[in-house]
């Protein structure tokens, strides 16, 4: 996904760094000596449990607070030290709606322009421009509150982009929307990183939204970074495939002895077995299994991956959703 053409991309300086960030609440530490490395172009996502960190973490990138210890460098610039040249260099999406109801897309459009100091010679080429982007020239001079949820989204990423930021930073950008709009959505966001070679964070608890999307995605747990690669490799060195197997009386033990076997679990009378390359394994696995009722094959997933290092579903919304909105009132 990173665009080689335009984008600097890999060996250049990283547009969004930390180093030990760490912020806590009281007794609770919500981010713990976090280091990330993200380059300029990528497409990055945060996986997570509710409360494991991950809108903290946005939330100090975007200097809507302060880390407790350790730094960050967003665009080159200090989040504490530079806070005002950071803010000029990022675009955000909340969680939760919030654009102006009482206006049209275009006036929502013009007022941002006019918060971010886009000069006045261009501000209607820029409203286009994003407008064309986000296909919204049709409806761009009806009230927002006429605007489906999708088509709201897609205003609060035109808003975003307004500027020509270098990061886009996105809180759950498709929580709530139907899986066809969402998928729209996801068009819009690879589009915006390719052609305005921009750098997208996003949190997500759709996990196929993160597959589709991203050049790599860190699963964070309790604060920390607990996996970090593509998506790709990271089911393809954690999970493998899935077999599923129906036995009476099943031999864990010897099942968890096999080279290939990565893990192996029992859920509801049924056992759950990682293993690498099931096409070429699992004939011999069913000949150590003995007798069984039916076996299930499917490749791993995310979510697989996410289970395995955080031990619990993703959820949906929770303790942490809507931090953002929240910080930025006061």
């Amino acid at each position: 996904m990173i665009n080689e053409g335009s984008c600097s991309g890999e060996g250049e300086p990283a547009v969004i760094k930390t180093e030990a960030i760490s912020k806590k609440f009281g007794r609770i530490t919500a981010v713990d000596e976090l280091d990330l490395d993200i380059e300029e172009g990528e497409i990055f996502g945060l996986l997570g449990p509710n409360g494991a960190g991950k809108t903290t973490l946005i939330s100090m990138l975007c200097t809507i607070m302060k880390p407790t210890s350790g730094k960050a460098w967003v665009n080159g610039f200090d989040i504490v030290k530079q806070s005002s040249k950071v803010r000029k260099s990022i675009g955000i999406v909340f969680q939760q709606p919030s654009v102006d109801d009482l206006l049209t897309g275009r006036e929502n459009l013009a007022m941002h322009n006019l918060l971010f100091g886009v000069p006045r010679g261009i501000r209607k080429q820029r409203i286009d421009e994003v407008l064309s982007l986000v296909d919204l020239e049709k409806r761009a001079d009806d009230l927002v509150n006429t605007y489906s949820g999708g088509m709201r989204r897609r205003l609060e990423l035109a808003r975003g982009i307004m500027h020509h930021p270098k990061i886009l930073f996105l809180d759950e950008p498709t929580l709530g929307l139907d899986p066809q709009t969402r998928e729209h959505i996801w068009e819009y966001i690879q589009d915006l990183a390719e052609k305005e070679c921009m750098t997208v964070m996003l949190t997500t608890h759709y996990m196929e939204e993160a597959e589709m999307l991203c050049d790599r995605v860190a699963i964070i747990d309790y604060g920390k970074i607990v996996a970090l690669d593509s998506p790709h490799e990271l089911k393809n060195r954690i999970v493998g495939d899935v077999v599923k197997i129906k036995q009476k009386h099943p031999d864990i033990e010897a099942m968890k002895h096999l080279e290939y076997v990565r893990k192996v679990e029992v859920k509801k009378g049924l056992v759950y077995l990682s293993i690498k390359d099931a096409s070429q394994h699992l004939q011999d696995l069913l000949a150590h299994t003995g007798p069984i009722d039916f076996v299930e094959v499917r490749s791993g997933t995310l979510n697989d991956v996410f289970l395995h290092y955080t031990g619990r579903e993703i959820r949906e919304a929770g303790a942490e959703g809507g931090f953002m909105e929240r910080a930025m009132k006061k």
